[in-house]
């Protein structure tokens, strides 16, 4: 009989596991009773988990109207919505502008609405892990309307400064949309402090939730137009969509069993802490880049990532065969490839991809001593005189 290792995961910036138990309890009890949402039945038996979850993220967030705070299936759904809506209020063809960390939820949407020429866009270069803000100034043009960026990279770890490019873009009146999918749940955010307009976030990585959750903060409603439209259980004599929050932006069914669950997911954060998971999150991320640093045959994309991310390769080594001989010989479940950010890796890697370990709270210490070790003998097995093609 084959020994199989234990399982280690480490492909959290997909996907979190394990949840809190409190989620699995959460998502039980949801099923064992009829489902309550407020307008669509008469039963009281039920909790009110969608006003539940959106208190929840209003708190960990700092955002002052939860009711700004809107559902949708995750950040792609979220970002998709709110490009279409901002641009739905474009008389005219407009510059917008991206970055090259960012993932393909952001690239391809707006690739797309160039395409159909309906935008011009600018894709800003990072330098360091990093976008700069003199460069988001250097970019900006007289029909400049949108900007639309990441955090956190899924690849670097590299936290963005969010802050000074927010002050920049709303000086020039230009609407900012932020994709928090990597830092949400990671780091302290207080978006009554940062200046952005719309703040994304997913459900099913960093803040515990399952699959098919996620949303956005507006801090505006009316400079995003409504584009999905139905039942929202209130106002159900009128033929047009309620303009008021959050219903102007949701219609349907919510995901009841997913806003359960991330309510859940989201209090169990704000009950440990923030600052807390953040905090054991640099030590352990340090603690495996040491030991990965030791070996110079271990290409390290980031050095000092603020998220809980290692992206490396190993000379001589593809990072699909590095990834493969991680799971089947040590029990460590990575992520290789691309990770949906190409032209982060057109620039770090020529564009073959690279392997990525990402920890959550959960990860404990002796898997990041396990994982470092793993690492350093299959580099050690390598021949670093052929390189990845």
């Amino acid at each position: 009989m084959v020994n199989t290792p234990p399982l280690i995961y480490l492909n959290n910036a997909a996907t979190s596991w394990p949840k809190p138990p409190e989620v699995r309890t959460a998502v039980t009890e949801f099923l064992d009773i009829p489902a309550f949402g407020s307008g669509r039945t008469t039963g009281t038996q039920g909790e009110d988990y969608v006003t539940k979850a959106r208190g929840a993220l209003s708190s960990l967030l700092a955002a002052d109207l939860p009711e700004h705070v809107v559902f949708t299936q995750n950040a792609t759904d979220s970002l998709n919505h709110l490009i279409q809506g901002f641009l739905a209020g474009e008389k005219e063809r407009c510059h917008v502008l991206t970055t090259a960390l960012d993932h393909n939820s952001v690239l391809r949407p707006l690739h797309e609405y160039e395409r159909q020429h309906r935008i011009g866009l600018g894709v800003i270069p990072f330098e360091n892990c990093s976008v700069r803000p003199e460069a988001v100034e250097a970019a900006i043009r007289p029909d400049t309307r949108l900007m639309v960026m990441t955090h956190g990279s899924n690849v670097l770890g590299s936290v963005q400064d969010i802050q000074g490019i927010g002050n920049i873009l709303h000086d020039h009146g230009i609407y900012f949309i932020v994709d928090g999918a990597q830092t949400a749940g990671h780091i302290p955010i207080n978006l009554r402090d940062l200046p952005v307009d719309a703040f994304v976030f997913t459900g099913h990585k960093a803040l515990f939730g399952i699959p098919g959750t996620g949303g956005f903060y507006i801090r505006d409603p009316e400079a995003i137009a409504p584009v999905r439209f139905g039942g929202t259980g209130t106002d159900s004599f009128s033929l047009l969509h309620p303009r008021g929050m959050p219903e102007r932006f949701e219609a349907g069914t919510p995901n009841y069993p997913g806003l359960a669950a991330l309510a859940a997911g989201v209090n169990y954060i704000i009950g440990v802490g923030i600052d807390t998971i953040a905090a054991k999150a640099e030590r352990q991320t340090a603690f495996i880049l040491h030991e990965l640093k030791k070996n110079p045959d271990v290409i390290i994309y980031n050095e000092h990532p603020r998220l809980p991310i290692v992206a490396f390769n190993i000379p001589g080594l593809e990072s699909d065969d590095v990834g493969f001989i991680l799971a089947r010989a040590y029990g460590i479940i990575a992520r290789t490839g691309l990770h949906c950010a190409p032209l982060v890796h057109k620039e770090i890697d020529g564009g073959k991809g690279c392997v990525r370990l990402s920890l959550s709270w959960f990860t404990t210490d002796k898997e990041c001593r396990i994982v470092a070790e793993a690492v350093r003998e299959i580099a050690q097995n390598a021949d670093p005189a052929v390189s990845p093609s």
